[in-house]
């Protein structure tokens, strides 16, 4: 058999646990994972290889209907992986509402490549349930192949993994063998200090907030990194930096620590805040920030 190659695109709801499973796929964490709704905005390519095979996953966003422009271009990102996909994960979990996005669903059963179903979180499950919603997944997407998993505890991971390289097509790889990714660092370090931005901000602030990466200067034993984190108004700058800057410390010092853990080197970063108002509808400003 001769050398197999192919583009795996997760899809599914928001919260779910796609990026997760993306991370567990390919054994590094290239999607920043917390709690929060829309932690994933831009479509993330991760890169595995064997001696035989090519595996370009894709981590998308959660499927919602947009309310602006920020959104809009969020689901494109969700359309394309339903286009140029040779092998579908729909992620769902055993406890979202199985008829949520019903319209969703109806365009996956149109698609004529392999959409393998990942029912996840059954750590969380009793095995009754998960017996009840695997039997239900089976009724609504008839066409797929069902796998129970937790992507928390790996349970089923290896067998993902070897239905993904039997449905592979035979094709050349796509990328070099020696990328992990197609993403620049620059796109990592904001994602960085987003996620810690996601984790200890509540209210509208995680979702106002874009972070850009201004300078990364990267010598023999440190990377030197200037961002700036971008808000949408002036009130929302003042929340961010806390009193006597303490909270936009506390955002840079942790995201700091993921950086020398990603990158293996020390960091030197300068974290600013600034606001560019209704940034999310302004179609520039998004196509600035990769969207």
């Amino acid at each position: 058999m001769g050398h197999k190659s192919g583009f795996v695109n997760i899809i599914g709801n928001p919260n779910v646990g796609k990026s997760t499973i993306m991370n567990a796929l390919v054994g590094e964490k290239l999607s920043i994972i917390t709690s929060k709704a829309q932690t994933t905005r831009h479509r993330i390519m991760g890169i595995v290889n064997g001696e035989d095979f090519q595996i370009v996953y894709s981590d998308t966003p959660g499927v919602l209907k947009p309310n602006y422009q920020l959104q809009e271009s969020m689901m494109k990102f969700v359309k394309n992986a339903l286009i140029d996909a040779d092998i579908l994960l729909y992620v769902t979990d055993v406890v979202e509402n199985i008829n949520k996005n019903k319209e969703f669903l109806d365009k996956i059963k149109k698609t004529s490549f392999p959409v393998i179903l990942l029912l996840n979180k059954i750590d969380k499950s009793t095995e009754e349930r998960t017996k009840e919603l695997l039997n239900i997944w089976k009724t609504l997407l008839p066409n797929a192949q069902i796998i129970p998993i937790s992507a928390l505890e790996s349970f089923n991971i290896d067998k993902l993994f070897d239905l993904i390289i039997e449905l592979l097509p035979e094709a050349p790889a796509y990328y070099p063998k020696t990328e992990l990714t197609d993403k620049t660092e620059r796109f990592f370090v904001s994602e960085m200090i987003r996620e810690q931005i996601l984790i200890h901000y509540k209210k509208e602030i995680p979702y106002s907030v874009e972070v850009e990466v201004e300078e990364f200067k990267e010598d023999e034993n440190i990377i030197r990194i200037r961002s700036i984190i971008y808000v949408e108004r002036q009130s929302q700058k003042g929340i961010v930096i806390g009193h006597q800057g303490k909270m936009l410390k506390k955002v840079g010092t942790e995201a700091r620590k993921q950086m020398e853990i990603f990158f293996n080197k020390k960091i030197y970063l300068e974290t600013f805040v600034k606001v560019n108002p209704d940034w999310r509808n302004k179609t520039i400003q998004l196509q600035k920030f990769g969207y």
